[in-house]
This record gives structure tokens, C-alpha cells and sequence, in this order.
């Protein structure tokens, strides 16, 4: 151990295998529009799009400059998922043959003005609650609801299969469709409603924490270790307390292990006591509160533990899942809040 630092490794074989594992349960002709945002959720997005390329149909985003990075690399279709607002903004996606998403009426006149040079996906409000338009305001965009173009909407609950808004908002979603007079394409599904309702896959599914590991289905491994390694071993009797706050007592004689890494790493300030760790191939558990630079492990029970041995606080062997639930937190935050002072190493682009 020359100079101890957290790293982040990235493994886009595991990303790969991912989006697999989520053809494997659709439509054979189904397309993959892989969200691809923020920084591909903390994954890199120049590397993803390299190593996503030959396995997804497309890319979703949020940003135009994320949109322009996937061009530079990608010749596959790009979907602005909030759309833009501009004309500016619009010349760009007509340059650079990007898609857009409509959701509101306000963007409606300066989207007619393109409608012959772009391919739009026509969001409706199903029941979320948050963008999309009103099923009854959809004939107003009848100039945009042509064969060339989506119609769309984004489920609430679509993890929790036993929730009723699930088929309220398919119900709203066929309502919608049956009213149209052409043969639009059609896209539902996020990456929980790709496993749980593979039925309503139609023509597009929009995965996005899925490709990386971020949910707890069947096939998906965490394709991101976030690690670093011991720097300090103390030795503790019997209700001896332990960092900030001294909130935990040891309860017998104790070995704890100081993991240099903290919430200015990007690991979560608010962990409990209990959260996993894994050193060299056994768990471990966080004790006490983690610090900005340190966290305290309990590694009274690891055999031949000691300074410079490596900590994962998630990999595919320690789901982030795991760690997310455990702290009531989502893998989503966890993933995109790795600070830039973490090295980052990128496997199999």
C-alpha cells in the first residue's frame, strides 16, 4: 500500500450481461432505448455508449450536451426525454438527427414548426402525475401523432406490481391509443415494468438503472465495486465507544478496521450501524458513524484481516441494492454521487 485511495471500478461486461438479461424476457422485436443519464447513473457516458453500442437500440437522456456526447460516438437514435425549448435548442436535434419527447402544450408550437424534420415521442399523463399531457388535450397534436412517432407515458409505481395505479395507468394508456387513427409505436416500461409487466412491452422499453445493476431482479449483477482499504486496526475492550458521537459501545472485546473512505468519497454520511462490508470474502458490518474521510468496520471475526486489505461497500458480489434498502436510500443516489477524488478503473469497454 504505497497511497491508500477509494476506488470505483467499473466492469462493462456486467453491464452487458445486464441488458441480457432484459432482452431475455421481451419481445423479440422490441427495442431497447437504454437511459443513458446522468453520466450513465455514475457509470461513465462516453465508456457506456462504446460498451452499450452493439447491444441496445438507442439512448435516452436528459441533457443536449449529453445527447451531442452520444453523437460524437453513436450513429443509433438519441431521444431528448425532457425535450427541449428553443428553436436554437431544436436546429441542434435537427442537426444531429436527435429525438424528442413532448409533454406539455406548451411546447407544442415550436414542435409543429419541426414536425416534418424531427421524430417526436408524444408523452401523456397516465396517472404519474408529473409531465405528460392530458389524454384529452391529445387532439390537439394531431399533426404530431403520425405513424413515425411514439406515443408514450412513464409508470409510478411499476415496482410494486400489486399497486393499482399500475392498471390504472394502462388502462389510461390504451384509452389513449385506441383513439388515435394511425399505427404509432408505443413505449411503457421502465426497467421495473420490464420484469414485472413484460406484456406491455410493445415496441420500445426504456431500461435504465437495470443495464447497471440497480434493481433486485433475477440475472442483474451491481456492474460497479465501489472499494478502498484499511489504513488502521484498533483493538477495543468491552463498552468502548466508537467514532463520532460515540453512538455504539463495543459489546465484548472488539478489532475494528478504519476503511479510508467517507462521505466526501460519495459513501453515505447517513449509513446505520449494521450496513455490509465485505473484506476479503467475508462480511463485515459499519459501526459507528461514518466520518468524512473513515468508516469503522467490526472485523473481530475475519481471520488475517490487516492494514492495506480492501473494503467493498458494494460490487457484484455485494449488491447496491442491498446496502440501499438497508439505509432506506435508493441505489439510484448511491450511484450518482461518487465524488471525483475516488479513482475510477473502467473493465471491458
Amino acid at each position: 500500500m504505497i497511497e491508500p485511495n477509494s476506488e470505483l471500478i467499473i466492469d462493462y461486461e456486467l453491464v452487458r450481461g445486464n441488458i441480457q438479461a432484459i432482452k431475455s424476457i421481451l419481445p423479440a422485436n422490441c427495442k431497447i432505448m437504454g437511459i443513458i443519464k446522468s453520466n450513465a447513473y455514475g457509470h461513465d457516458l462516453e465508456k457506456s455508449t462504446h460498451a452499450m453500442d452493439d447491444v441496445i437500440d438507442g439512448y435516452g437522456v436528459v441533457r443536449l450536451e449529453e445527447a451531442l456526447k452520444i453523437r460524437e460516438i453513436s450513429l443509433k437514435p438519441i431521444l431528448a426525454m425532457q425535450g427541449v425549448y428553443s428553436s436554437d435548442a431544436y436546429d441542434i436535434l435537427k442537426k444531429n438527427n436527435i429525438w424528442s419527447v413532448v409533454h406539455s402544450m406548451s411546447q407544442l408550437p415550436l414542435a409543429k414548426q419541426y414536425q416534418d424534420d424531427l421524430l417526436f415521442w408524444i408523452k401523456v399523463n397516465t396517472g404519474m402525475n408529473r409531465l405528460g399531457i392530458a389524454i384529452d388535450e391529445l387532439d390537439q397534436f394531431q399533426s404530431l401523432l403520425k405513424d413515425s412517432n411514439v406515443l408514450m407515458t412513464h409508470l409510478a409505481c411499476a415496482d410494486n406490481p400489486k399497486d393499482k395505479l399500475n392498471n390504472t395507468q394502462f388502462e389510461n394508456f390504451d384509452h389513449a391509443w385506441n383513439h388515435l387513427e394511425n399505427n404509432m409505436q408505443r413505449s411503457i416500461l421502465n426497467s421495473a415494468g420490464v420484469f414485472n409487466f413484460p406484456d406491455q412491452a410493445y415496441d420500445w422499453v426504456r431500461p435504465g438503472i437495470a443495464m447497471y445493476g440497480g434493481i433486485d431482479f433475477p440475472g442483474l449483477k451491481t456492474a460497479m465495486t465501489f472499494r478502498s482499504q484499511i489504513i488502521s486496526i484498533q483493538f477495543l475492550d468491552k463498552n468502548e465507544r466508537i467514532g463520532y458521537g460515540g453512538r455504539v459501545k463495543t459489546k465484548k472485546p472488539s478489532k475494528i478496521a478504519i476503511v479510508y473512505c467517507g462521505y466526501a468519497d460519495g459513501f453515505p454520511q447517513t449509513a446505520i450501524d449494521g450496513t455490509s462490508v465485505i473484506v476479503n470474502s467475508y462480511q463485515s458490518k459499519i459501526i459507528g458513524r461514518v466520518s468524512m474521510d473513515l468508516i469503522s468496520i467490526d472485523i473481530t471475526d475475519i481471520p488475517d484481516c490487516k492494514i492495506g486489505d480492501w473494503c467493498e461497500l458494494w460490487s457484484p458480489d455485494l449488491s447496491i441494492v442491498k446496502n440501499a434498502n438497508k439505509n432506506n436510500l435508493i441505489s439510484y443516489e448511491l450511484m450518482t454521487k461518487m465524488s471525483n477524488r475516488v479513482k475510477r478503473k473502467h473493465l471491458n469497454v
